[in-house]
């Protein structure tokens, strides 16, 4: 049986040093404060804004959500995001994506300053990422992966990292994150030839493919870690979500595993206001 690495732990040992955190910033009259930009109500847009909300009023932190209407047209929407790039309370910006097919998502991404942009939105905080620029922040969920591996003492440094996926999201940035800790890392697709045969290989596997219960049996071996990031509706059971890995069959082969739900993701918005305090600290030394 593996070791099951759940989300909660991590995410209230976060909770409480970021608490610590803005209370120091508070007693230097500084709030830190989280923007969150949405266009329209998405069921999943407005189910991770009620998660994030919850952690910040859970570490004390602000927040401001600023909404908008579906068919905004892109000059109102520009000179939005704008004015909330500009903001002085604001210091950490998070807009969900994607926006409605009429708006040309890539200018008003580039609209958001790099400096705030908690969830990385730019490519300016991309390159910083890839960069190893500490000042840059990853998103949130390869972050997530990073601090739960951490939190359960897994080594990283020498290891055979396989990242199963390759999205400016999760794969690439999550690649880029083992590597800046000494990880030796393949990152493959689902084009990838001997698939199973390369993940087999890992000593830690995150699997972030997009694909319902992808990763079987002959993709996992004895005493690896298995990171599953995917959030997919479950084929089997309409209503209920899985991740990318069967976790029926590859539990009783690996040493840990990550549970999907209550696993990476919910440690996700802790990682949000996490940057957003970083942010605010860099923005006010």
């Amino acid at each position: 049986m593996a070791e099951i690495l759940k989300g909660k732990p991590v995410a209230d040992a976060m909770k409480e040093e970021l608490a610590k955190k803005v209370e120091a910033l508070k007693a230097r009259d500084i709030m830190p404060k989280l923007g969150i930009i949405r266009v329209g109500a998405r069921p999943d847009d407005l189910f991770y804004e009620g998660g994030a909300k919850k952690t910040c009023e859970a570490i004390g932190m602000a927040y401001e959500v600023f909404e908008y209407p579906e068919d905004i047209n892109q000059a109102d929407f520009e000179k939005a995001v704008t004015g909330v790039g500009v903001n002085p309370s604001v210091h950490g910006i998070l807009m969900f994506a994607p926006l409605p097919k009429h708006l040309d998502e890539r200018k008003i991404r580039a609209l958001i300053p790099v400096e705030k942009d908690v969830d990385c939105l730019t490519l300016g905080g991309a390159a910083k990422v890839f960069a190893d620029d500490l000042t840059g922040f990853p998103p949130c969920t390869p972050t997530a992966c990073m601090d739960m591996l951490h939190f359960y003492n897994i080594p990283i440094k020498g290891k055979r990292c396989v990242v199963l996926g390759r999205s400016l999201v999760v794969g690439k940035p999550v690649a880029m994150l083992l590597l800046r800790e000494h990880g030796t890392v393949t990152l493959c697709h689902s084009r990838t030839e001997n698939l199973n045969q390369v993940c087999r290989e890992a000593d830690i596997l995150i699997a972030a493919v997009g694909r319902a219960k992808m990763v079987k049996a002959d993709f996992v071996k004895a005493g690896q870690v298995v990171i599953d990031v995917g959030i997919n509706e479950d084929p089997a059971n309409p209503g209920k979500y899985c991740g990318d890995v069967d976790f029926a069959e590859v539990e009783p082969i690996v040493a840990k595993i990550t549970p999907v739900p209550a696993g990476v993701g919910s440690v996700t918005t802790s990682v949000l206001c996490k940057q957003t305090i970083m942010a605010c600290e860099l923005l006010h030394p």
